[in-house]
């Protein structure tokens, strides 16, 4: 028999569909899933569903400001089951920080029992902590039985939740919101509710304010732990144009004096959400390092505040200078990124400026007024209709009383003899005797009369855009006032500072200044032996390396790398591996390609002149100061042709240049015949019929050329008027007794 047009298809039904094409579908639903449902927030309220969902719970568990306690498990459970059915963990945890003032700037939930602490402690389980509502809560929720907002059936159909709440307070910005979806994430950080009343008065006021204006009512974000915002204006307001951004936030310190013209430096205020324990442990670590080379010591002598003393190595040190150096080097100082990612009133993910969110906050809120408004008209016209009927009964009560004793249906009678509406027939056959005294009368027509003013009030409400944008100021002034500079939760914490101005910190005050020895083996393996090392050569190499490159440093060095593929590099001494083991590949240290070798290594000093050469002959000089790699990919200086290399680096020392080639044929010629450059090919050195450059020197023609003789022996000769010649030429043979190597070294 065929099945009806309606049947659904048979199960196990198999279509041929392109692999791509089934990954891209279901690729595209789950990232629609993780956009709007779990990760972005709604920029009316500033929630994302699990925290929309949490608050909507407690209220019907009326977990009000005014009541008591609940177990926080009984809140979980109640999610769970009705609205959000994943990990109970997940939710808890969202509770949490819901609760935590050091993450909040206005928390939503009031949490009794241990709900963690700004050194990154956990909360407890939620079998033993509890919780409820605050007023911020309260304010998000209030009006939501009043038809405010659109509801959804829950996931499973049993019952409904609210798409967006009312939010009579601008949680977005007041309390922030981070989340990371499936190709965009939003961090938007907190700001001060007083502030964004300000801004949001200003914005009802002239619809078109400009950006910069805002910022002047809400200069910057305002961070429940404090803090200082160490950031220019221009980048502030730029931010918050484009929706996308980074803030400098640094810690508040103070100078504390102590007996014999000593100091100690005591931060009273962290970054927003840096734990302060893993912060002293990372100081702690940089101490035993040796690389806060000011810094004596770090104690946390925190209670209910923060209090994190630092103690300097001398009195002299100064401590702008010590700070300096642990803003660079730890999370005293931190950047808060501004990424205003959000979901429009549409569900629509989308990159809002400042005024755009804030724009939206109010066309909310003028939204839920006249939803409010109209559904408050509904119950005075539904509620004037049973009044007036009241009053006929009244007018009319001996008939009223008649109809209901004799008639067979009262309802109906009543409704033929006085012309009432079948709600009005209902409620007079409901009403009760003692209703019927006059007293009752008289407040019937009161109540019936203030009700028709009201309802007049909210039809000219209704007709009335610019009367309704006044009630919306008037409802944000409330919340002013309830969070204003001069309340405790309402006045700003985060200071507000200039960029601040350039500190010169010494190398010597982030790393303490040691003799080492730098060795660098054929096959670039680098290590830092302490101390200067006389006979270097003796190290031990990995089995089949060899020694290649040793000098003597500083740990406040910076060494200088010249590569084959023409690239200088840099590294700080400091970074380098110690000396037990072989050390570690330089290309670790630096984006060294695997098929690329270090030719020259030598200390940086500003100054310096280098004559550096490639494999074909060609080179010439370059200052130490132009070749400075400002990234780990080094900076390109000799250009390389396809079939030559890199081959020569050396610091100039003298008036004259000695090249040889690996024909075994010497030239030397005066320094003065070769250009300085910053980047290019360069010139010819010496020409070659076969093979290429072998090595290269610089010298003072008085005082002869030398070369290396054997085991620890110098050769010098002084005599060299027959190799002397233009630079260019092809040259001669060495001098008898030159190194069988080809290499002065």
């Amino acid at each position: 028999m065929t099945p009806p047009a309606s049947a659904p298809e048979a199960a196990g039904e198999v279509r041929d569909v392109r692999l791509a094409d089934a990954l891209a579908d279901r690729y595209l639903s789950y990232a629609l899933s993780t956009i709007v449902a779990r990760s972005l927030p709604d920029v009316r309220d500033g929630l994302k569903p699990v925290h929309r969902r949490l608050l909507y719970a407690m209220r019907l568990l009326r977990l009000n400001p005014d009541q008591g306690f609940k177990k926080s498990a009984r809140v979980v459970g109640d999610v769970i089951g009705k609205y959000h059915p994943h990990s109970e963990q997940a939710i808890y945890d969202a509770l949490v920080r819901l609760a935590q003032d050091f993450a909040l700037r206005y928390p939503l939930v009031d949490g009794q029992g241990n709900y963690g602490n700004i050194d990154g402690d956990n909360a407890a389980a939620m079998r033993y902590t509890e919780a409820r509502m605050t007023e911020v809560a309260t304010l998000l929720l209030e009006g939501i039985d009043q038809d405010t907002v659109d509801f959804r059936d829950t996931y499973d159909g049993e019952g409904e939740e609210p798409i967006v709440l009312p939010a009579g307070f601008p949680n977005l910005l007041a309390n922030g919101a981070q989340g990371i979806a499936v190709g965009m994430a939003t961090s938007i950080p907190p700001h001060n509710a007083a502030e964004i009343c300000d801004a949001l008065l200003h914005l009802i006021k002239f619809p078109q304010a400009r950006v910069d204006k805002l910022v002047e009512l809400m200069p910057g974000p305002d961070f429940p732990t404090g803090g200082v915002l160490v950031e220019d204006r221009a980048t502030i307001v730029e931010a918050y144009k484009t929706g996308r951004g980074s803030l400098r936030l640094r810690a508040r310190w103070e100078v504390e004096s102590l007996k014999g013209g000593g100091y100690q430096i005591v931060v009273t205020e962290m970054p927003y959400q840096v734990q302060k324990s893993r912060l002293v442990e990372k100081i702690a670590e940089l101490l035993t390092n040796r690389k806060l080379a000011m810094l004596a010591d770090v104690r946390d002598e925190s209670a209910a505040d923060v209090r994190l003393v630092l103690e300097p190595k001398s009195r002299n040190v100064e401590p702008e200078v010590l700070m300096e150096s642990l803003f660079r080097q730890t999370d005293l100082e931190t950047r808060v990124s501004l990424n205003m990612n959000v979901l429009d009133a549409e569900h629509t993910p989308q990159l809002m400026s400042l005024r755009e969110a804030l724009q939206a906050f109010l066309d909310h809120r003028h939204v839920v007024l006249v939803r409010r408004s109209k559904h408050r008209l509904a119950v005075i016209e539904k509620r004037l209709e049973v009044l007036e009927g009241y009053l006929v009964a009244y007018l009319n009560i001996d008939e009223v009383i008649a109809i209901i004793r004799e008639a067979d249906d009262a309802k109906a009678e009543l409704i033929a003899a006085f012309e009432l509406t079948d709600n009005q027939a209902e409620a007079i056959l409901n009403m009760r005797l003692r209703a019927l005294r006059k007293l009752e009368e008289i407040e019937i027509r009161k109540e019936h009369k203030q009700l028709s003013a009201e309802g007049k009030a909210l039809k000219a409400l209704l007709k009335d855009e610019g009367r309704r944008w006044k009630v919306v100021g008037e409802e944000i002034k409330a919340i002013r006032k309830l969070f204003g500079p001069n309340t405790e939760i309402g006045r700003r914490r985060t200071e507000l500072s200039d960029a601040p101005s350039e500190v010169v910190v010494p190398l010597e005050a982030v790393v303490e200044r040691e003799p080492v020895t730098v060795l660098c083996s054929a096959k670039g393996w680098v290590r830092a032996l302490r101390g200067h090392v006389e006979n270097p050569g003796e190290a031990k190499h990995k089995e089949g390396d060899r020694a290649r490159f040793a000098l003597h440093a500083m740990t406040t060095d910076k060494l200088l790398l010249f590569a084959t593929n023409g690239r200088f590099y840099t590294i700080g001494v400091d970074k380098l591996p110690g000396g037990r083991g072989f050390g570690e590949p330089v290309r670790l240290l630096v984006d060294l390609p695997k098929d690329q070798d270090i030719v020259g290594l030598g200390v940086y000093q500003s100054g310096v002149k280098l004559l550096i050469a490639s494999s074909a002959g060609r080179g010439f000089v370059v200052g130490m100061d132009d070749v400075v790699a400002q990234t780990k990919a080094g900076k390109q200086a000799l250009n390389i042709a396809p079939d030559e290399e890199a081959a020569a680096c050396t610091p100039i020392m003298g008036d004259s240049v000695a090249v040889i080639g690996e024909n075994r044929k010497l030239l030397i010629f005066p320094l003065e015949e070769l250009p300085e450059m910053t980047r290019g090919r360069g010139v010819i050195l010496q020409r070659y019929k076969d093979g290429g450059l072998s090595d290269i020197k610089t010298f003072n023609l008085a005082d002869g050329l030398s070369w290396a003789a054997g085991a620890g022996r110098m050769r010098t000769e002084t005599e060299l008027t027959a190799w002397i010649g233009k630079r260019g030429q092809a040259g001669r043979l060495p001098p008898t007794g030159f190194s069988r190597s080809n290499r002065f070294g």
